[in-house]
Protein backbone atom coordinates (compact mmCIF):
# COMPACT_ATOMS: atom_id res chain seq x y z
CA UNK A 1 0.00 0.00 0.00
CA UNK A 2 2.91 2.31 0.54
CA UNK A 3 4.23 1.76 -3.00
CA UNK A 4 1.46 3.77 -4.72
CA UNK A 5 2.28 7.14 -3.08
CA UNK A 6 5.94 6.57 -3.71
CA UNK A 7 5.34 5.92 -7.40
CA UNK A 8 3.13 9.00 -7.65
CA UNK A 9 5.73 11.11 -5.93
CA UNK A 10 8.40 9.75 -8.23
CA UNK A 11 6.30 10.50 -11.30
CA UNK A 12 5.61 14.03 -10.11
CA UNK A 13 9.31 14.56 -9.55
CA UNK A 14 10.08 13.33 -13.09
CA UNK A 15 7.34 15.53 -14.54
CA UNK A 16 8.72 18.62 -12.83
CA UNK A 17 12.20 17.77 -14.10
CA UNK A 18 10.86 17.44 -17.64
CA UNK A 19 9.18 20.85 -17.35
CA UNK A 20 12.46 22.43 -16.21
CA UNK A 21 14.38 20.85 -19.10
CA UNK A 22 11.80 21.98 -21.66
CA UNK A 23 11.86 25.53 -20.27
CA UNK A 24 15.65 25.59 -20.48
CA UNK A 25 15.53 24.42 -24.10
CA UNK A 26 13.04 27.17 -24.95
CA UNK A 27 15.33 29.81 -23.43
CA UNK A 28 18.37 28.46 -25.26
CA UNK A 29 16.62 28.33 -28.62
CA UNK A 30 15.11 31.81 -28.21
CA UNK A 31 18.40 33.52 -27.31
CA UNK A 32 20.15 33.01 -30.68
CA UNK A 33 17.02 34.17 -32.50
CA UNK A 34 17.05 37.43 -30.56
CA UNK A 35 20.74 37.91 -31.22
CA UNK A 36 20.20 37.35 -34.90
CA UNK A 37 17.37 39.88 -34.99
CA UNK A 38 19.44 42.67 -33.42
CA UNK A 39 22.41 42.13 -35.73
CA UNK A 40 20.71 42.33 -39.12
CA UNK A 41 22.08 45.83 -39.89
CA UNK A 42 24.53 45.68 -42.73
CA UNK A 43 27.65 47.74 -43.36
CA UNK A 44 25.61 50.32 -45.24
CA UNK A 45 23.36 50.85 -42.23
CA UNK A 46 26.30 51.36 -39.90
CA UNK A 47 27.86 53.91 -42.23
CA UNK A 48 24.67 55.85 -42.69
CA UNK A 49 23.82 55.95 -39.00
CA UNK A 50 26.39 58.67 -38.57
CA UNK A 51 24.77 60.88 -41.21
CA UNK A 52 23.30 63.72 -39.19
CA UNK A 53 21.80 66.98 -40.37
CA UNK A 54 23.07 67.55 -43.90
CA UNK A 55 23.03 63.97 -45.21
CA UNK A 56 20.17 61.53 -45.72
CA UNK A 57 20.04 58.14 -47.45
CA UNK A 58 17.72 55.31 -48.36
CA UNK A 59 18.05 51.59 -47.93
CA UNK A 60 17.69 49.24 -50.84
CA UNK A 61 13.99 48.85 -49.94
CA UNK A 62 13.47 52.60 -50.16
CA UNK A 63 13.15 53.28 -46.42
CA UNK A 64 14.82 56.39 -45.06
CA UNK A 65 17.92 56.01 -42.90
CA UNK A 66 17.97 58.65 -40.19
CA UNK A 67 20.22 59.08 -37.19
CA UNK A 68 18.62 58.50 -33.79
CA UNK A 69 21.32 60.41 -31.91
CA UNK A 70 19.79 62.59 -29.17
CA UNK A 71 19.45 66.31 -29.80
CA UNK A 72 21.63 68.41 -27.45
CA UNK A 73 19.68 69.59 -24.43
CA UNK A 74 18.38 73.13 -24.74
CA UNK A 75 18.32 73.17 -28.54
CA UNK A 76 15.42 72.84 -30.94
CA UNK A 77 14.80 69.42 -32.46
CA UNK A 78 13.17 70.93 -35.53
CA UNK A 79 14.66 69.55 -38.75
CA UNK A 80 15.90 71.95 -41.40
CA UNK A 81 13.44 72.49 -44.26
CA UNK A 82 14.53 73.32 -47.77
CA UNK A 83 14.19 76.89 -49.01
CA UNK A 84 14.91 78.57 -52.37
CA UNK A 85 18.62 78.89 -53.27
CA UNK A 86 19.56 75.75 -51.31
CA UNK A 87 22.01 73.53 -53.20
CA UNK A 88 21.47 69.75 -53.02
CA UNK A 89 23.83 66.99 -54.18
CA UNK A 90 22.20 63.72 -55.22
CA UNK A 91 24.33 60.58 -55.39
CA UNK A 92 23.21 57.24 -56.88
CA UNK A 93 25.88 54.71 -55.78
CA UNK A 94 24.83 52.00 -58.26
CA UNK A 95 23.97 54.22 -61.26
CA UNK A 96 26.46 57.07 -61.12
CA UNK A 97 25.23 58.57 -64.40
CA UNK A 98 22.25 59.88 -62.42
CA UNK A 99 24.49 61.80 -59.96
CA UNK A 100 23.61 65.48 -60.02
CA UNK A 101 23.73 68.74 -58.10
CA UNK A 102 20.60 70.88 -58.18
CA UNK A 103 19.54 74.27 -56.80
CA UNK A 104 16.11 74.97 -55.35
CA UNK A 105 14.53 77.57 -57.62
CA UNK A 106 12.62 80.63 -56.33
CA UNK A 107 9.33 78.79 -56.91
CA UNK A 108 10.48 75.85 -54.76
CA UNK A 109 11.13 73.39 -57.62
CA UNK A 110 14.24 71.53 -58.75
CA UNK A 111 14.84 70.05 -62.20
CA UNK A 112 15.95 66.40 -61.98
CA UNK A 113 17.64 64.31 -64.62
CA UNK A 114 15.18 61.94 -66.36
CA UNK A 115 12.37 63.04 -64.04
CA UNK A 116 11.78 66.73 -64.65
CA UNK A 117 10.51 69.34 -62.20
CA UNK A 118 9.79 68.36 -58.61
CA UNK A 119 8.67 70.64 -55.79
CA UNK A 120 10.92 70.24 -52.75
CA UNK A 121 10.52 73.50 -50.82
CA UNK A 122 9.50 73.00 -47.20
CA UNK A 123 10.66 69.38 -46.99
CA UNK A 124 13.22 67.92 -44.61
CA UNK A 125 16.05 65.77 -45.98
CA UNK A 126 14.41 62.44 -44.99
CA UNK A 127 11.18 63.60 -46.64
CA UNK A 128 13.15 64.58 -49.74
CA UNK A 129 14.77 61.14 -49.92
CA UNK A 130 11.34 59.50 -49.81
CA UNK A 131 10.07 61.85 -52.52
CA UNK A 132 13.08 61.18 -54.77
CA UNK A 133 12.78 57.43 -54.29
CA UNK A 134 9.15 57.54 -55.42
CA UNK A 135 10.07 59.73 -58.40
CA UNK A 136 12.85 57.41 -59.62
CA UNK A 137 11.14 54.04 -58.95
CA UNK A 138 9.51 53.94 -62.42
CA UNK A 139 12.99 54.37 -63.94
CA UNK A 140 15.34 52.55 -61.55
CA UNK A 141 14.81 49.30 -59.72
CA UNK A 142 14.97 49.83 -55.94
CA UNK A 143 16.84 53.17 -56.19
CA UNK A 144 19.38 53.98 -53.52
CA UNK A 145 19.88 57.72 -53.14
CA UNK A 146 22.12 59.81 -50.91
CA UNK A 147 21.22 63.47 -50.44
CA UNK A 148 23.76 66.03 -49.22
CA UNK A 149 22.80 69.62 -48.45
CA UNK A 150 25.77 71.54 -49.85
CA UNK A 151 24.59 75.12 -49.41
CA UNK A 152 21.73 76.43 -47.33
CA UNK A 153 20.41 79.52 -45.61
CA UNK A 154 22.11 79.90 -42.25
CA UNK A 155 19.77 79.95 -39.25
CA UNK A 156 19.00 83.49 -38.13
CA UNK A 157 16.74 85.62 -35.94
CA UNK A 158 15.58 89.21 -36.27
CA UNK A 159 15.76 91.70 -33.40
CA UNK A 160 13.59 94.78 -33.90
CA UNK A 161 12.14 97.67 -31.95
CA UNK A 162 13.71 99.45 -29.02
CA UNK A 163 17.11 97.76 -29.06
CA UNK A 164 20.43 99.54 -29.42
CA UNK A 165 21.53 97.55 -32.48
CA UNK A 166 18.46 95.97 -34.12
CA UNK A 167 18.97 93.78 -37.16
CA UNK A 168 19.31 90.25 -38.50
CA UNK A 169 21.69 87.97 -36.59
CA UNK A 170 23.03 84.47 -37.16
CA UNK A 171 21.61 81.86 -34.81
CA UNK A 172 24.69 79.75 -34.15
CA UNK A 173 23.36 77.71 -31.25
CA UNK A 174 20.95 77.70 -28.33
CA UNK A 175 19.95 81.30 -27.64
CA UNK A 176 17.26 82.59 -25.28
CA UNK A 177 15.19 85.79 -25.39
CA UNK A 178 17.36 87.62 -22.84
CA UNK A 179 20.53 86.49 -24.61
CA UNK A 180 19.14 87.73 -27.92
CA UNK A 181 18.45 91.12 -26.33
CA UNK A 182 22.07 91.24 -25.17
CA UNK A 183 23.32 90.28 -28.65
CA UNK A 184 21.29 93.18 -30.09
CA UNK A 185 22.99 95.64 -27.74
CA UNK A 186 20.42 95.66 -24.96
CA UNK A 187 17.33 97.81 -24.40
CA UNK A 188 17.16 101.50 -25.21
CA UNK A 189 15.84 104.00 -22.66
CA UNK A 190 12.51 103.98 -24.50
CA UNK A 191 12.00 100.19 -24.32
CA UNK A 192 9.09 98.58 -22.55
CA UNK A 193 10.82 95.66 -20.83
CA UNK A 194 7.58 94.07 -19.64
CA UNK A 195 6.07 93.47 -23.09
CA UNK A 196 8.76 91.94 -25.28
CA UNK A 197 7.09 90.02 -28.10
CA UNK A 198 8.38 86.84 -29.75
CA UNK A 199 6.98 85.99 -33.19
CA UNK A 200 7.40 82.44 -34.50
CA UNK A 201 6.16 81.52 -37.98
CA UNK A 202 5.13 77.92 -38.65
CA UNK A 203 3.65 78.47 -42.09
CA UNK A 204 2.46 81.22 -44.37
CA UNK A 205 -0.75 81.60 -42.36
CA UNK A 206 0.22 80.35 -38.91
CA UNK A 207 2.25 82.57 -36.57
CA UNK A 208 2.70 82.00 -32.85
CA UNK A 209 3.00 85.11 -30.67
CA UNK A 210 4.43 85.03 -27.15
CA UNK A 211 4.72 88.00 -24.80
CA UNK A 212 7.59 87.94 -22.33
CA UNK A 213 7.84 90.12 -19.23
CA UNK A 214 11.63 90.42 -19.17
CA UNK A 215 11.55 93.03 -16.40
CA UNK A 216 9.64 90.75 -14.02
CA UNK A 217 11.62 87.70 -15.06
CA UNK A 218 14.98 89.31 -14.26
CA UNK A 219 13.72 90.94 -11.05
CA UNK A 220 12.40 87.60 -9.71
CA UNK A 221 15.43 85.67 -11.03
CA UNK A 222 13.02 83.23 -12.64
CA UNK A 223 14.01 82.29 -16.20
CA UNK A 224 11.19 79.81 -16.79
CA UNK A 225 9.79 82.10 -19.51
CA UNK A 226 13.15 82.76 -21.11
CA UNK A 227 12.21 80.93 -24.30
CA UNK A 228 14.71 79.44 -26.71
CA UNK A 229 14.79 81.08 -30.11
CA UNK A 230 14.34 79.05 -33.27
CA UNK A 231 15.55 79.87 -36.76
CA UNK A 232 13.44 82.61 -38.31
CA UNK A 233 12.09 84.00 -35.02
CA UNK A 234 11.50 87.74 -34.67
CA UNK A 235 12.01 89.50 -31.35
CA UNK A 236 10.23 92.86 -31.03
CA UNK A 237 10.61 95.35 -28.19
CA UNK A 238 7.88 98.04 -28.12
CA UNK A 239 8.18 101.57 -26.81
CA UNK A 240 6.99 102.47 -23.35
CA UNK A 241 3.99 104.77 -22.88
CA UNK A 242 6.09 107.79 -21.96
CA UNK A 243 8.09 107.55 -25.18
CA UNK A 244 4.89 107.33 -27.19
CA UNK A 245 3.51 110.47 -25.53
CA UNK A 246 6.78 112.44 -25.57
CA UNK A 247 6.23 114.05 -29.01
CA UNK A 248 2.89 115.46 -27.80
CA UNK A 249 4.06 116.84 -24.42
CA UNK A 250 5.54 120.30 -23.85
CA UNK A 251 9.27 120.23 -23.17
CA UNK A 252 8.98 121.88 -19.74
CA UNK A 253 6.18 119.58 -18.66
CA UNK A 254 8.07 116.52 -19.83
CA UNK A 255 11.17 117.56 -17.91
CA UNK A 256 9.19 118.01 -14.71
CA UNK A 257 7.58 114.60 -15.18
CA UNK A 258 10.90 112.86 -15.64
CA UNK A 259 12.51 114.54 -12.65
CA UNK A 260 9.91 115.79 -10.18
CA UNK A 261 12.57 116.79 -7.66
CA UNK A 262 14.44 119.10 -10.01
CA UNK A 263 12.25 122.11 -9.05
Amino acid sequence: MLSVPLIASHDAHNASAVVVVVAALIVLTAAPAQTKQTSTAGPGDAASSGAIGGIASTRADGRSIESTAPVPEGWSNTRYRLTPSDVIELTFPYVTEFNQTVTVQPDGYVTLRAVGDLRVQGRTLPELVTLLTEAYEPILREPVITVVLKEFEKPYFVAAGELKTPGKYDLRGALTVTEAVAVAGGFTTRAKHSQVVLFRRYSGDLVEVKQVDVKKMLASRDLSEDYLLRPGDTLFVPRNVLSQLAPFLPTAGLGFYLNPFSH
